[in-house]
């Protein structure tokens, strides 16, 4: 597992063989990334939360761009300490790791953050109720971004806060987040055009 950019660019990290996670590609994470960086400045006094934390391959990530703080929701009890020995070694405060159930987590969130992630299991029965949850509890800000990783097989192009999708490989991001003012504003000028039309 590999830091691809910031102040632990290039670092290295041995993840082991008897874990489950599938952790994120470097190829997938490093255009992932260059995607966001377009949406976000993450040396803004940004707070993220990385949802199915897994090997921490995102957290690190995040800390490693200068985000402000992360927390890290992990249920497995060995992934969630191979997460914190690399913080250790980074010898960062930046990242908090928390052990809990990513859907009760998020019923009982009360911060709201810039940036948002999930890599859940793409098996996951209730995968496609993340998006739904997110907005339902208010964890995003309102100009923050979220990001779902998922199989090929999913597609939330429907949803109302999508944004748009990305697929590298196999692996597929969908983004999510609140419209702009700017489209908040075209959409109210649209309906007084309508307004003063039928008039």
């Amino acid at each position: 597992m590999r830091v691809i950019s910031g102040i632990y660019k290039r670092r290295r990290f041995d993840v082991p063989h008897t874990f489950k996670a599938r952790p994120t590609t470097d190829f997938a994470k490093e255009n992932l990334f260059n995607v966001l960086s377009n949406y976000i400045d993450f040396e803004d006094n940004v707070t993220a939360l990385d949802l199915f934390a897994g090997t921490g391959s995102i957290s690190i990530e995040l800390v490693s761009r200068g985000c402000d703080k992360v927390i890290s929701i992990e249920k497995d009890p060995l992934h969630l300490s191979f997460i914190n020995k690399i913080m250790k070694e980074v010898k960062t405060g930046k990242c908090f790791v928390l052990r809990a159930d990513v859907f009760k987590y998020i019923e009982k969130c009360q911060e709201k953050f810039d940036f948002i992630f999930a890599d859940p299991p793409y098996a996951l029965e209730r995968l496609s109720e993340i998006p739904d949850m997110v907005f339902k509890y208010e964890l995003l800000k309102k100009d923050g971004m979220f990001v779902l990783e998922h199989g090929k097989d999913l597609s939330f192009e429907s949803h109302p806060y999508f944004i748009e999708h990305r697929h590298y490989g196999s692996v597929n991001f969908s983004f999510f987040g609140y419209p702009s003012d700017e489209s908040s504003d075209k959409a109210e000028e649209d309906t007084k055009e309508e307004e003063t039309t039928v008039l």
